[in-house]
């Protein structure tokens, strides 16, 4: 099980202390009386051929598994049709032996815009928080990382998770089934905690901000990336009920304030690396994902303006220290 090996990577670390409860919550957090899809999920996985891997890689645009020969056709198409029973598939890309899983989000895209800017990973200790299907957490390992256990209370992203590591195999990523409220207080455990895509959906960005400085080793690294609008530190966007159709955004603040939020919740040496607009080729509907996408959420007549008349997506990733 690779719970087991994950048990004995905490045990003797800072880590440690989590071990008394994380059973119990991955236990909860992937429970069929919660989710009625569960049993169909593990079907599927169940139905995965196992093939040994040949050829494993980390480092490019597609998490990718390969093995020669390659699959034929209709071994090819067998696959692929037991991985769309894990829809909609979100983050990526993947190749797995020769299946294209074209996702919704060119989750490398962001990877790009992060990686020159970040502490080196090697040998580090990494959480992933709000990870999905753990893309993110593949290509963390790819830069060298230690450890890296994801965090997602969706159990479809962890049945995801477990198919692609079904091929690549025991690494050293674990995605977990809760949320950052489920990692003990204070654990100050990790060398790098990422946080991508989930500020906006908390509802207070600032206990959010504690959480993860109290997963931080001191002077371990965050990595923030969340939706801001244009302003100066003053200026927060608060929807009055949904934010391109997602009902649960709560705060978007400006690059300027966020820098401000960090500072006040003890970070140190903050640092606004990147800001780009989400364009139509990196989030879009997909074989693989084939419900409405960002081009549904904006204005038709005005691609710089949300459907629900607020600014179009912009995206900061912030860097910042724990004291």
């Amino acid at each position: 099980m690779s719970e087991n090996r994950l048990y004995k990577l905490m045990k003797g670390t800072l880590l440690e202390p989590w071990l008394s409860v994380i059973e119990e919550q991955i236990q909860n957090g992937l429970t069929e009386e919660a989710y009625g899809k569960l049993p169909e999920w593990r079907e599927a996985l169940a139905q995965l051929p196992d093939i040994k891997p040949q050829n494993i890689s980390l480092d490019e645009t597609a998490v990718t598994v390969a093995s020669y020969p390659l699959l034929i056709s209709n071994e090819q198409a067998r696959l692929k049709e037991i991985l769309k029973k894990l829809m909609p598939w979100r983050k990526g890309p993947y190749q797995l032996h020769g299946v294209d899983i074209d996702t919704e989000w060119r989750s490398d895209f962001k990877w790009e815009r992060l990686k020159p800017f970040i502490k080196p990973l090697k040998g580090k200790t990494v959480l992933d928080v709000g990870c999905g299907n753990g893309y993110h957490s593949w290509r963390m390992l790819g830069m060298g990382a230690e450890l890296v256990i994801g965090i997602d209370p969706s159990p479809l992203f962890i049945m995801q998770f477990q198919a692609v590591k079904h091929f690549i195999g025991d690494k050293n990523v674990f995605v977990l089934p809760i949320g950052i409220q489920d990692v003990p207080e204070n654990l100050r455990a990790f060398d790098s905690v990422f946080s991508m895509g989930v500020l906006y959906h908390r509802r207070s960005a600032i206990d959010h901000l504690y959480q993860l400085r109290s997963c931080l080793k001191p002077g371990g690294e965050l990595i923030l990336e969340t939706l801001v609008i244009k302003g100066d530190e003053h200026q927060v966007l608060v929807p009055a009920d949904r934010y391109a159709q997602m009902r649960n955004v709560w705060f978007i603040p400006s690059s300027k304030a966020m820098m401000v939020w960090l500072a006040r919740c003890g970070f140190k040496n903050i640092k606004l690396v990147d800001e780009s607009y989400t364009g139509l080729d990196e989030q879009r509907a997909t074989e693989w994902m084939q419900y409405h996408s960002l081009k549904d959420y904006l204005d038709p007549n005005d691609i710089t303006k949300t459907i629900d008349g607020y600014p179009a997506p912009l995206r900061a990733i912030f860097t910042a220290e724990a004291p």
